[in-house]
């Protein structure tokens, strides 16, 4: 049985957000100010290694290192999902 691995959708990191920390955000805001710094959506470092954190526990691979130093949800969706479809 194989398991396909899909990228994360905004909904996911909005979700994520709240479960590993705390943050609410509603996903169209997300989505609208992908360029913003998660600092502005009371996002810090921690919180978002706990989003990596989850992540490579849901899909059963590590991330890329950079993962965890990505300041915005653009640049954050963009690595985590290359990095997902493509099993680097």
């Amino acid at each position: 049985m194989t398991t396909e691995v899909t990228g994360v959708t905004v909904e996911e990191l909005a979700t994520l957000m709240k479960q590993a920390a705390g943050v609410t955000v509603d996903p169209r805001e997300l989505e609208r100010r992908a360029d913003t710094p998660f600092s502005e959506f009371g996002l810090d470092s921690l919180g978002l290694l706990g989003i990596v954190g989850e992540l490579e526990n849901r899909n059963g691979r590590a991330l890329p290192t950079d993962a965890e130093r990505c300041t915005c949800p653009r640049a954050f969706l963009a690595l985590v999902n290359g990095s997902l479809t493509t099993g680097a």
